[in-house]
């Protein structure tokens, strides 16, 4: 019982202090090139994918969702920019961790990772056409102007819906798939921290 009790702790501690993590990396967020500025690139997926891979999806969910909880207080896209945050990032970690935790072995892995980076990439669609940019178009700028900016860089844009599959989709998975080739290269030396000793006993 005790150490079944300990291993919960540590999880606990793992989840706060990757969550922590993540809501600092969510703050460094910055343009890219080739889409609307609006869009930004940050890297707070990777703390809650490495969770996920090492303690289960559930607790990858856990990570995305104290990391938005965190930034509510300070949301510039009244709540609607971290409620479509957190579904889109809990679809790819979810997706991945579940994989992995069905299939363990790196091909697992793999397909886990870019699944959950597609996943999040559909979801992305309707999560961001019924749920942020009618909540965006209300509080900071007319559909229009949303649009406009799609067409400054793509004029022949003629829908949101037509928007966000050229340019929304494409970003949301290549941002997933940063963050898995990222895990690749770090999860295995983190692994033990993340996992903690008495899961490198049972190995």
């Amino acid at each position: 019982m005790k150490t079944k009790t300990q291993a919960n702790v540590r999880k606990l501690t793992t989840v706060a202090i990757m969550s922590a993590i993540a809501s600092v990396l969510m703050i460094f967020e910055f343009s890219v090139p080739l889409v609307p500025v609006f869009l930004k690139f940050d890297f707070a997926n990777l703390p809650a994918l490495l969770v996920s891979f090492s303690i289960g999806p559930l607790a990858g969910v856990t990570v995305e969702l104290i990391r938005n909880a965190i930034h509510l207080p300070f949301s510039h896209t009244a709540f609607a920019g971290e409620l479509a945050n957190f579904i889109i990032s809990a679809v790819f970690v979810a997706t991945a961790g579940t994989v992995y935790k069905l299939v363990k072995n790196r091909k697992g892995a793999i397909i886990g990772s870019v699944s959950g980076a597609l996943a999040s990439a559909l979801i992305c669609l309707p999560v961001n056409y019924y749920i942020s940019y009618p909540v965006f178009a209300k509080v900071f700028a007319p559909m229009d102007v949303i649009m406009g900016m799609y067409q400054a860089i793509l004029p022949s844009v003629d829908s949101l819906w037509e928007a966000l599959l050229i340019f929304n989709l494409p970003f949301t998975f290549v941002k997933g798939m940063i963050c898995v080739i990222i895990t690749f290269f770090i999860y295995k030396p983190l692994s033990p921290i993340l996992k903690g000793s008495l899961d490198r006993k049972r190995k």
